[in-house]
C-alpha cells in the first residue's frame, strides 16, 4: 500500500517498502528540499494532470556505466563529423519544454506535467538539474535533462529531432562529468546496445549512499 505523505512533513518510507511495480508513496508536494530527498534516497516523481504526484522507487534500475559505455562505429562517425555543436546549462528550460511537448510511440499526453516543468527549472537555478543541448545549425534539435547526486546522473528525459541527436547528447554526458553511473530509469534497446544494464535496487542504494552532494558542479570540457 503506498504511503500517504504530509506535505508539512519532509519524510519518506525507504524504498524497499515500494509495491512491485515501484510506487512507494502519493501526496507532498514538488519543492525543492522534497526533490533532492527523494534523489538522494533512489526516488523520484512520476504522474500525470489527472493523478495526484505519485512517488516511485523501482526494485531494479536501468543504469548505464559511462567507463562501459558502447560506441558504435556510425555514432563514432557522426560525432567526428562535427555536424553538431553540445553545449551544457545553456537552456534548460527549452529543453525540458521540448521533452514534454514532442509525441512519444504508445505514450498519450506527458508526464513532464506544468508543475514539474517548474519544479525542475527551480531545481535547475538551486544548481542541482541539469541539461545538455545538442545544436545543429543554431536549431535545437537533441538534449537531455536530469539531477546530478555527486557522481551519478539520475536521467529525466531525453528528446531527438534528427537522427542521433539525443545518442550524442548522452555520449557527451558520460564522457564529461566524472560520472560513476547514469541513471536511464526506462529500459530501451538502443541504450542496452549501449551498455545500460539492470542493476538491483540495493546495489543503487549503495552506489548513492558513497555521494557528496554539491551543486553548481556541472562544468565538462569538449
Amino acid at each position: 500500500m503506498p504511503y500517504l505523505l504530509d506535505e508539512n512533513r519532509l519524510v519518506f518510507p525507504h524504498p524497499s517498502r515500494a509495491d512491485e511495480d515501484g510506487l512507494l508513496a502519493i501526496g507532498g508536494d514538488l519543492s525543492v528540499d522534497r526533490l533532492m530527498l527523494a534523489y538522494e534516497n533512489g526516488i523520484f516523481p512520476w504522474y500525470n494532470e489527472d493523478s495526484p504526484i505519485l512517488w516511485y522507487a523501482p526494485l531494479e534500475r536501468f543504469v548505464l556505466r559511462p567507463s562501459e559505455m558502447k560506441v558504435s562505429k556510425s555514432l563514432k562517425q557522426v560525432i567526428r563529423s562535427n555536424r553538431f555543436k553540445v553545449s551544457f546549462d545553456t537552456d534548460f528550460k527549452a529543453v525540458i519544454e521540448t521533452c514534454a511537448d514532442i509525441p512519444r510511440k504508445d505514450q498519450d499526453g506527458t508526464w513532464i506535467v506544468s508543475d514539474m516543468q517548474k519544479a525542475y527549472l527551480q531545481l535547475h537555478e538551486e544548481g542541482y538539474a541539469h541539461s545538455v543541448e545538442v545544436w545543429q545549425d543554431d536549431n535545437l534539435v537533441g538534449g537531455l535533462y536530469g539531477v546530478k547526486i555527486g557522481h551519478v546522473f539520475c536521467g529525466e528525459s531525453m528528446f531527438s529531432l534528427v537522427p542521433n541527436a539525443s545518442k550524442v547528447a548522452l555520449f557527451h554526458l558520460a564522457k564529461n562529468f566524472g560520472l560513476e553511473l547514469i541513471d536511464c530509469q526506462i529500459p530501451s534497446d538502443h541504450l542496452r546496445k549501449m551498455g545500460a544494464e539492470m542493476i538491483s535496487q540495493h546495489e543503487y542504494l549503495s552506489i548513492l549512499d558513497e555521494q557528496e552532494i554539491l551543486p553548481y558542479d556541472f562544468e565538462g570540457t569538449l
